[in-house]
């Protein structure tokens, strides 16, 4: 199983002709969903996109396909603005939103910068638009590193696992300079080191999920949880064995949300939890799918069991009772990058793979 590389899949859409032609034939926009506190969705980007907005200044949860970042700064902005206005939240809809934005226009006060970009995976539809996005942004340095450095102070951070600067640095044709990330981390946790627009940041490495550079970001203090393509309720999970990705990894990491998530009733509300693709999630709605894939699992492992082979698997359909929530027949712009046939055949490689 091939998973579309990065490297050309940015290359290709990076090309003014092929990205002026998917602005034009695009239908939809990047739009605001507000999710708790300072924490937003954007969705439409290719990925959504997560992010926080305040006082501090601007966070990003990746950064989406590279023709729609004039979408996505334009909605940065519309953030950006709302937040610098009086320190709260004013962003709304119906005659209080247009109140609320007439008071952002006339509004004299500079924006706060993007600072971060946290990279989840190296999904073009996440991290395609790192370097356009992160030259608007500002890094605040301490002591006389920006007058000794001269671009230590230009653009916003870009972090992610250590594996995504591995593989974009490797990446033939070249990654942009400005694409990769500025500051990596190799063990299970990284924390953001002071709180930012109130709250603490931490940015946690799910091994061996997705790929092997998968990352989430919690948000402590609104606990909403940013989970990149490690969770993605529309469609089953995208297991990129070639870059380190695995069935059981991924059950592992969709347990680990479990244990991070809590509901307030029922399973219902409380964590909050913005998917890599998809609509906005509560607890409930990420055990049903870790059910799915577990279910899914075993179902592969106990045909794989019976000596069959991977076209004998595909054609028993261990996963039909979930096609019609999660699956996708063909590969088009419409059903994304990944079928139901990629899947069980990602699931019985995965498991066919030698100890």
């Amino acid at each position: 199983m091939k998973h579309r590389l990065f490297a050309w899949l940015f290359a290709a859409l990076a090309a003014s002709g092929f990205a002026q032609q998917n602005q034009n034939a695009a239908a939809s926009e990047v739009h605001i969903l507000p999710v708790r506190g300072n924490i937003y969705m954007l969705v439409g980007a290719g990925a959504n996109i997560t992010v926080s907005a305040g006082q501090d200044g601007v966070l990003l949860v990746d950064t989406g396909l590279p023709n729609k970042t004039a979408e996505v700064l334009a909605a940065i902005r519309r953030l950006q603005a709302a937040t610098s206005t009086n320190g709260v939240e004013t962003l709304r809809y119906g005659a209080e939103g247009r109140s609320a934005l007439r008071a952002i226009v006339d509004s004299k006060q500079p924006p706060k910068p993007i600072r971060y970009i946290i990279d989840t995976s190296i999904s073009p539809e996440h991290a395609g638009g790192n370097e356009e996005i992160a030259k608007t942004g500002k890094t605040y340095t301490g002591g006389n590193v920006a007058g000794d450095i001269a671009d230590a102070a230009q653009n916003a951070a870009v972090i992610a696992y250590e594996t995504v600067l591995d593989r974009m640095s490797a990446a033939t044709p070249p990654m942009p300079f400005g694409a990769l990330p500025t500051d990596t981390y190799s063990l299970d946790v990284m924390n953001l080191s002071h709180f930012f627009n109130g709250e603490g940041v931490q940015i946690i490495h799910m091994p061996a999920a997705h790929t092997d550079g998968d990352s989430i970001v919690w948000f402590r203090g609104s606990d909403v949880i940013s989970v990149g393509d490690v969770f993605t309720p529309d469609r089953y999970p995208m297991i990129d064995l070639e870059h380190g990705g695995s069935i059981q990894g991924e059950i592992d990491a969709l347990n680990r949300l479990l244990d991070m998530a809590v509901p307030e009733f029922r399973l219902e509300g409380g964590t909050m939890l913005i998917p890599g693709h998809g609509h906005l999630c509560d607890v409930a709605d990420l055990a049903y799918y870790r059910d799915m894939v577990t279910i899914v699992r075993d179902r592969i492992q106990a045909l794989i069991k019976k000596d069959m082979t991977l076209e004998q698997v595909k054609a028993a359909k261990p996963t039909l009772d979930y096609d019609g929530i999660y699956g996708a027949t063909t590969y088009d712009a419409a059903s994304g990058p990944w079928t139901t046939d990629m899947f069980v055949q990602a699931v019985y490689q995965s498991l066919n793979r030698k100890k």
